[in-house]
């Protein structure tokens, strides 16, 4: 059986665990009614607190007459339940290949994964040249969408239907994860504790708390697997995490870009670029789909509410409120703007990748003409750690190549903010942008106050950085020990150097 360990919390314990729990669909909600296309983002009355009132604000963020009942609906619960299907019949139909992830700690064997892809972590992987299946899975989605749009153009029903139906999408979504968070938590109870055991299952370190609330955020069983007829047996954390989450994310994506067409006539330039600059971002991690079974995600944490709920409304809907506030609010780049954009991405990137590929180098071919003069620690679990090169300079520096990546998605929204006038509205303001329908879209007072919605994405991404680089360095220290304690005085950088 697993031996009992001190409890240890993270995310402020059982009590931030709870906050999150029920907080963060609030969030988006916020997000959803307050950044909208009726009044403006923010909406109108909440700049002038001293004439807010519930009947004015309902009618400004477009508050549904039927109140939450009126949040969803079957229908739309129904379309994206047949979107996870679809998606799911993707994965059992395009070619793929197992691949092996890390050694189970109580099992001392891997788990074999149904990839297809182009592996870039573990000496442990088998190699291919092949793009990988959820790569593959997202082109199909793609190509299905290109023919609509070639037939139907900005009015092709799956753009229709999202930006329609935004807010009903977005409570089935949010349904799917806690109704997945409670049946991987009651299967959990189902888990043969006496390692090792024939199912290959067993529970996450951090998920035996005791704690209801905790242990349902975190996670308790470390992989989940159920088997499905037809279908074959599914990893759930996997799947969810490559799979419906990101794929969603561009469809989103491509739906405000249509959105913008159907309101304006044309597109802007910052929308193109963002929207092809996330679609690269996703599509790179997805061809690189096998990379992440050597991530704390896949090694450590348990599946729970944080990765369900993580997967399923977080990604798609808080990282496309970019495109979706670009959809109603055009942001003319110019060159320049596109050259700076591009320059801070391209840096991130380069960053990023030869960081990554120093240490991969190193790992797997030490005596490498690119990595055999680079300094080292020898640590007394056998293993080297790299004191020199990208990873001299600071612990994580790829945590800040992919902090910088993710700036340039916010950095078109501009200064954020605007107001939605009705059609035939005098202003005086320097820039207003006219819907077809005649109404008026300015920034005026709300210029700078929809920062908020457009750049939290980067503030959260780089707490998340933070707060994963703190959780490696406590492991790192638990497991090399001494070897960690003089690591760290040589690199005394945890992710930007000279800064953080």
């Amino acid at each position: 059986m697993t031996p009992r360990t001190e409890v240890k919390y993270e995310f402020g314990g059982p009590l931030g665990a709870s906050a999150i729990t029920f907080g963060l669909p609030v969030l988006l909600y916020f997000f959803a009614f307050v950044c909208n296309d009726v009044s403006g983002c923010p909406a109108p009355s909440l700049l002038s607190p001293q004439t807010l009132s519930w009947a004015k604000l309902t009618a400004e963020i477009g508050w549904p007459a039927g109140g939450l009942r009126h949040l969803g609906s079957w229908e739309a619960t129904g379309v994206v339940l047949s979107y996870y299907l679809f998606s799911l019949l993707l994965w059992r139909i395009l070619p793929a290949q197992t691949t092996h992830g890390t050694k189970l700690v109580h099992h001392g064997r891997p788990l074999e994964y149904r990839f297809n892809g182009k592996h870039r972590c573990s000496a442990e992987f088998h190699p291919s040249t092949n793009g990988s299946q959820a790569f593959s899975s997202t082109l199909v989605h793609l190509a299905i969408c290109a023919v609509g749009t070639y037939f139907q153009g900005a009015d092709f029903v799956v753009w229709t239907y999202i930006s329609e139906n935004y807010v009903k999408i977005l409570t089935a979504n949010i349904l799917i994860a806690y109704a997945l968070a409670i049946f991987v938590y009651v299967r959990s109870f189902s888990v043969n504790t006496h390692y090792p055991n024939d199912d290959m299952r067993e529970l996450a370190a951090g998920g035996q708390t005791g704690n209801f609330m905790y242990d349902f955020y975190i996670g308790r069983e470390l992989n989940p697997r159920v088997t499905l007829p037809v279908f074959g047996e599914i990893d759930l954390k996997t799947w969810c995490e490559m799979r419906p989450g990101l794929t969603g994310w561009i469809l989103l994506n491509l739906a405000f870009v249509a959105k913008q067409y159907r309101t304006y006539g044309y597109l802007s330039d910052s929308i193109v670029f963002t929207a092809c600059v996330q679609a690269f971002y996703v599509l790179d991690g997805q061809y690189m789909e096998s990379g992440i079974l050597t991530m704390i995600d896949i090694t450590t944490d348990g599946f729970g509410f944080m990765l369900s709920f993580g997967d399923a409304p977080w990604v798609p809907f808080l990282y496309s409120t970019q495109c979706r506030y670009l959809s109603v609010h055009p942001v003319h780049l110019g060159w320049t703007g596109i050259g700076a954009v591009i320059s801070v991405f391209s840096l991130g990137l380069y960053l990023f990748r030869a960081a990554n590929s120093q240490k991969n180098t190193f790992r797997k071919n030490p005596g490498h003409p690119k990595v055999k003069d680079l300094s080292y620690i020898q640590t007394k679990r056998g293993t080297r750690l790299l004191t020199a090169g990208w990873w001299g300079m600071s612990r994580h520096i790829n945590y800040f190549g992919d902090w910088l990546q993710a700036l340039p998605f916010s950095l078109p929204t501009g200064l954020a903010g605007y107001a939605i006038l009705p059609a035939g509205s005098a202003t005086a303001a320097s820039h207003v942008f006219r819907m077809l329908d005649g109404r008026e879209v300015v920034s005026d007072q709300a210029g700078g106050w929809g920062v908020f919605f457009t750049y939290f994405y980067v503030l959260y991404f780089a707490t998340l950085l933070i707060h994963r680089e703190r959780r490696d360095d406590a492991m790192c220290l638990e497991k090399y020990g001494f070897d960690w304690e003089k690591y760290r005085k040589l690199v005394k950088w945890r992710i930007v150097p000279w800064v953080y």
